[in-house]
Order: structure tokens, then C-alpha cells, then sequence
């Protein structure tokens, strides 16, 4: 199974990640791309990135990933203006402040809120749709936050952990519908998220990591870790007595 043919969707229009996905599928013909976003007026550049990679069409449509009761009304909206996505890039996401979490409970809800239950919330949305077609992909970003949680960030862990649990359930829910999900769990990945902090060892660009899920889709793959080597580093890292992982940094 390649790439699926159709509209490209992602949610988080303004995601580096999604944007550099949407970019390499547009390469390889994919003509039509969505970006969907909370403002999106403001995704002039990300709107111009795609188009030079090759894309068409290339639509906007306003998307807040907090507002649960809107999502149906989105999808609709893209169905309606550019018919049935093929690739469904999930893409939104927040990093929140731990140390502000730690103290104030809707901090630390709101991370959540973002990370997983709007996931959950979409992504049901979705395989619904999917399913009922036949066909078409789900991209989904885990992290290795999520493989074990780490005390320097255990709220993003949390949720990315509850995202990654989530994701795999739906991916063997998924097999033999005709549609499949791409679970990716990246390293840390140098971007405008991770703006001002220093770089954890194996980390990654977007670009990286866009080249590494369109490399899995190509091979029909149902997870890939970015980069490779941190599946058997977390592997052993899942071995470290609790003393000693609880004082890794993030």
C-alpha cells in the first residue's frame, strides 16, 4: 500500500512538521492540500511552501483543535469544498510550560486537553469517515516523551503517552477497513516549539522528520520512530532503575 491519491488534510496548518509532510506529498503529485488552522489568514507562508513544491490547489479552512464541537463542522467543510481527504496529517499539538503545570491544575488540563482529548476526539471523527470510504491515511505524532515518561516533562509525556496508546488501539482497529495510521514517535526536533532550549541527543529537523514519515508511508509501514536509532535506545532506556530516570532532563 502507498500513498493514498487524494486531498492532502492537515490539522495544525501551521505545524512545521505538517507543513514539510505536505510539502514532499505535494512533490510526489499530491496536487490538492488543505491547511487547516486557528487563524488561517495567517498561513500565507506555509500556503506559498506547498505550492512551489507543486500543489494546485491549495485551500484554508479555520480550525481550532480545543473546540471539540467544531470539528465535525470542519471536516464537512473540507469534504464539501475539496471532496474526501486521502492523507489526514494530525498535526497540532502544544509543549506547555511544566514548571506552570506543576502548580496550576488548568495549565496542566489544557496540555492535555490539546495533546489527547482533542486527538481522540478528532481522530474518532475521522476513522469514522475513513472507514465508511474504504480508504485513506492517518498521520499521527506520538513522541518518545510518551515511550516513558520522564519527570522534567511528565505532563507533555502524559499526553503523548495517552496518544500513542490511543493511536495503536485505532491502527489494529483500523486493519483490514482499507484505511491505515502511521503512528510516528519522534526524538526532539529543532523547530519553533522547541525554540530556546537546547537540542536532546539524536534530535531531528522538521524536514527529517517529514522525510521519515513519507519514507513509511511509501512502505506501507504502521510506525516509524525518527530517527531510527531511538527505538532500541529506548528500548534499553525502558531497563533504567526509576532512581536513575528520574533525574534525566527533558
Amino acid at each position: 500500500m502507498g500513498i493514498d491519491t487524494g486531498p492532502v488534510l492537515v490539522l495544525g496548518g501551521r505545524s512545521e512538521i505538517g507543513t514539510a509532510v505536505a510539502e514532499r506529498l505535494a512533490a510526489r503529485g499530491r496536487t490538492t492540500v488543505v491547511l487547516a488552522a486557528r487563524q488561517p489568514a495567517d498561513l500565507d507562508e506555509q500556503e506559498g511552501a506547498v505550492r512551489r513544491a507543486g500543489a494546485t490547489t491549495v485551500g484554508r479552512v479555520a480550525f481550532d483543535a480545543d473546540d471539540l464541537a467544531g470539528h465535525a463542522a470542519v471536516l464537512d467543510e473540507v469534504e464539501r469544498r475539496f471532496g474526501p481527504p486521502g492523507t489526514v496529517v494530525v498535526a497540532f499539538g502544544v509543549l506547555g510550560d511544566q514548571a506552570v503545570a506543576e502548580r496550576d491544575p488548568a495549565a496542566a488540563v489544557a496540555v492535555v486537553h490539546t495533546d489527547f482529548v482533542a486527538h481522540v476526539h478528532v481522530l474518532t471523527l475521522l476513522a469514522d469517515r475513513l472507514r465508511a470510504a474504504g480508504r485513506g491515511t492517518l498521520v499521527v505524532f506520538s513522541s518518545v516523551a510518551g515511550v516513558r515518561v520522564r519527570r522534567a516533562n511528565y505532563v507533555y509525556g502524559s499526553a503523548k503517552a495517552g496518544l500513542d496508546g490511543f493511536a495503536s488501539g485505532l491502527a489494529d482497529a483500523l486493519a483490514g477497513s482499507g484505511v491505515r495510521l502511521l503512528l510516528v514517535r519522534p526524538g526532539f526536533v529543532i523547530g519553533r516549539m522547541t525554540a530556546g532550549m537546547s537540542p536532546a541527543p539524536f534530535s531531528s529537523t522538521p524536514g527529517q522528520v517529514a522525510d521519515a514519515v513519507v519514507d513509511a508511508l511509501t512502505r506501507g509501514r504502521q510506525e516509524v520512530w525518527v530517527p531510527a536509532v531511538l527505538r532500541p535506545v529506548f528500548f534499553l532506556m525502558r531497563l533504567l532503575p526509576r532512581a536513575v530516570w528520574r533525574r534525566l532532563p527533558r
